[in-house]
């Protein structure tokens, strides 16, 4: 308990970090999709709103459990720590909300809410979206997203003590 209360991170880092954070992703996604086909889709609001809201929203999880797992370690160690923790945190939550925009579409042709069926098709239509995201998706992480994510894993690791 003691560990999980000196990670805790402040107010400040979290409410300032998370914009920052999805501002990070949201430049990141826009920079790929760019270079991946000079942004010509008619779908550039919806993945500017969805890269962003995968960092904003994965920045408090990410902090918090990158703080936990550098407490009382070397700065490699830390940043090490801050490295995976963003880039899988970032990744799953950005995937969670493109799999409940997926949902959200296909839910008008499934049966009603609550039956075996119904289970099986949101199982079955998440794990669809997260694969689709997994394939087209990460890719407008990169080249960009690398840099930042380099770059504030670092940050986090030296001001950490």
């Amino acid at each position: 308990m003691n560990r999980l209360r000196a990670a805790w991170p402040s107010l400040s880092e979290l409410f300032i970090g998370a914009p920052l954070w999805g501002i990070q992703m949201l430049i990141s996604a826009m920079a790929g999709l760019y270079l991946r086909n000079s942004m010509e889709t008619s779908h550039v609001l919806d993945l500017a709103i969805l890269y962003f809201g995968g960092g904003l929203l994965s920045w408090p999880f990410n902090l918090l459990a990158g703080r936990y797992l550098a407490l009382g370690h070397q700065v490699e160690a830390r940043f090490a720590a801050f490295f995976l923790v963003l880039t899988m945190g970032t990744v799953m939550m950005t995937a969670f909300l493109f799999a409940m925009d997926y949902r959200i579409f296909y839910s008008r042709w499934h049966s009603p809410f609550g039956s075996v069926i119904w289970m099986f098709q949101f199982v079955f239509t998440g794990a669809s979206a997260i694969y689709q995201f997994l394939v087209l998706g990460l890719g407008l992480f990169l080249p960009l997203g690398l840099a930042c994510l380099f770059a504030t894993s670092l940050a986090l690791a030296k001001r950490m003590r």
